[in-house]
């Protein structure tokens, strides 16, 4: 379990406003259930999706997510898996990979990122806090999932593996491309076991 409480280059939660934010989020909670879902609620609703909101600020590490408001999924799970973790709640990384066609037609994929949490009354448990919009509602309801895309079509997969990192695909997609417009033409995929 220590690896999913271990501060990283990337989840960086000794960060002042990253322990700012944590410790308000926690203020008057009594169960990890309580301070995990006011942190999923903040990054869902507080953080813009850089894809939805056609940012062309790309962030990566958890305290620049914090400081621009904005990530790709990816960017998004760093922050609440920092979040998460200056609480001292196990917090990993998981991935689904996702047709990018609307109509399933498998040419295009990319990896998803959400957060997989470890609560005490329930196990592991996973969220998703890409931020709501039309057609997506992802929400936290343990021990029932509720995230922001189903599995629907030939070639989509949820990956069981919890990393305690970002896997670097991710990391190199989200150094690399600057713009909106090239992120979302360059969205990481790979096959994963």
């Amino acid at each position: 379990m220590k690896v999913f409480l271990k501060e990283t280059k990337i989840i960086n939660y000794s960060n002042p406003e990253i322990q700012k934010l944590s410790k308000k989020l926690s203020k008057n909670c009594k169960t990890d259930i309580e301070i995990a879902k006011n942190c999923f609620e903040y990054v869902r609703d507080e953080i813009k999706h850089s894809g939805d909101y056609k940012d062309d600020i790309i962030t990566c590490k958890a305290s620049d997510v914090l400081k621009y408001k904005t990530g790709w999924c990816y960017a998004k799970s760093h922050l609440l898996a920092a979040l998460l973790r200056a609480n001292n709640i196990p917090c990993g990384l998981s991935y689904q990979r996702l047709t990018i066609s609307d109509d399933g037609s498998g040419d295009k994929f990319s990896l998803h990122g959400l957060n997989s949490v470890y609560l005490k009354d329930i196990g592991w448990y996973r969220i998703d806090a890409r931020g709501n919009k039309d057609g997506v509602n992802a929400e936290f309801k343990p021990p029932y999932e509720k995230l922001a895309f189903p599995i629907r079509f030939n070639g989509e997969k949820d990956f069981t593996k919890i990393y305690s990192e970002p896997l670097d695909v991710i990391i190199n997609a989200l150094t690399k491309y600057k713009t909106y417009e090239s992120m979302s033409n360059n969205l990481p995929d790979i096959l994963l076991n």
